[in-house]
């Protein structure tokens, strides 16, 4: 007789997939909860910063750096080349207008010098010489017109004479006729003595002249060689205070060598580097304010140097009133410029959230205290110590303002 065989209710391959749908559907799950961040954390209190939500005065500002230098620096360029011979001071001397500071040789330019001179002194002999000789020909010529006039005053008279004789029938026509032709003679000297006298006089005068122009032009070069002879003396442009001497004795200086520079060490301007990011928001007459010895000060921006250097570029600021005593040249002073007016606005301190959530969202504390969740935020403007809040917080509202690197994707804070 045939037993009947009893079928199996789950197969093994039944059971094999209703496992895998099992931990398939687990894993789903736990993706889930991951990515949609339903996690939880315990957090201990005491490890974070908590911040509760306020109105203030908000005034957006950026932090820079400045440097103290004098108001007016002038540059010491050597204006002649040569050879240090001396050194008057040292660097760091206070000087005064026109002190000398250094003196450098140049045998070159002194020979030359030299030359120039002599040059002058023989151009004003040979000017002296001519003006004689011309004086002595203007005397001769004189001497000459003289003999002139006088023959012609002579010859006038007799013409005169003999003319009315001849009209009474005294004298014989041949004798008139004689004095005649001599008194036109002699007035046709008389004219041209006249002529050259006065030809003379102007051709003096024109040659006076011309020694005169030549001789001050030589002049105006030996004035000018004896000023760049006297600019291997090196002088304080101004009273000041003598910084960054660059030269030793017996050194060889070129023409146009920088050698050092005069401060004006009675006033003082910052000169500060702001990124180029910033250029089209800065502008003469905006402020900025630092902190000195616990008392603080205010700035103005006076100059703006427009050209970008390495993505930053330069502005000069100046103080609004007082200097804060003992300040030094290339004194690092640490500045806050404003770049907006003051307002009143929802303010959230600077920490170190922003790194994970780059101002997009926050961890806000519920009322109890007892835990924090993730809230959607939108700020606005910042400055050195906060935040503007532009949405999703409210006055009250307590947030955590430090690190989130320890949280990973938690969605919300157990608080302990």
């Amino acid at each position: 007789m045939d037993v009947p065989i009893q079928q199996k209710k789950f197969s093994n391959q039944k059971i094999g997939l209703f496992v895998g749908v099992i931990v398939t559907l687990a894993l789903i799950i736990y993706v889930i909860i991951q990515t949609t961040g339903g996690s939880k954390l315990n957090v201990e209190k005491e490890r974070i910063s908590v911040y509760t939500i306020s109105k203030g005065l908000f005034q957006e500002n950026i932090p820079v750096n400045g440097i103290v230098l004098p108001v007016t620096t002038i540059y010491l360029d050597a204006l002649e080349g040569g050879r240090v011979e001396v050194k008057f001071v040292e660097d760091g001397a206070m000087m005064k207008k026109g002190e000398p500071i250094l003196r450098l040789s140049n045998t070159d330019l002194e020979l030359s010098l030299i030359n120039q001179e002599t040059s002058v002194y023989n151009l004003l002999t040979q000017m002296q010489i001519s003006q004689n000789v011309a004086r002595q020909n203007t005397i001769n010529r004189q001497n000459q017109f003289t003999d002139v006039e006088s023959s012609f005053i002579e010859a006038k008279r007799i013409y005169n004479s003999n003319k009315r004789l001849y009209e009474k029938g005294v004298i014989a026509r041949q004798d008139y006729e004689s004095s005649k032709n001599n008194f036109e003679y002699q007035q046709e000297r008389m004219r041209l003595s006249k002529q050259v006298l006065s030809e003379d006089s102007i051709s003096s005068k024109l040659e006076i002249n011309q020694a005169k122009s030549s001789y001050s032009r030589t002049q105006s070069a030996l004035e000018l060689m004896r000023k760049k002879v006297g600019d291997l003396v090196v002088r304080a442009p101004i009273d000041g205070q003598l910084t960054s001497l660059d030269a030793e004795i017996g050194q060889s200086i070129n023409k146009g060598t920088r050698l050092g520079q005069v401060d004006v060490t009675t006033g003082y301007k910052i000169r500060v580097d702001i990124d180029e990011h910033y250029i089209s928001r800065i502008y003469n007459g905006q402020k900025g304010t630092f902190t000195l010895n616990e008392k603080p000060y205010t700035l103005l921006i006076k100059k703006v140097f427009t050209q970008v250097t390495n993505g930053r570029f330069q502005v000069d600021m100046k103080f609004e009133d007082e200097v804060p005593e003992g300040i030094r040249r290339g004194q690092n002073l640490q500045i806050r410029v404003a770049l907006s007016a003051e307002k009143q606005a929802l303010l959230v301190p600077k920490g170190g959230f922003f790194q994970k959530t780059g101002g997009n969202w926050i961890f806000k504390m519920s009322e109890d205290g007892n835990s924090a969740y993730k809230v959607t935020i939108k700020l606005g403007s910042q400055n050195t110590e906060f935040y503007e809040i532009i949405e999703g917080l409210n006055p009250g509202d307590k947030v955590i303002t430090s690190s989130y690197d320890s949280f990973g994707a938690t969605e919300e804070l157990i608080l302990k």
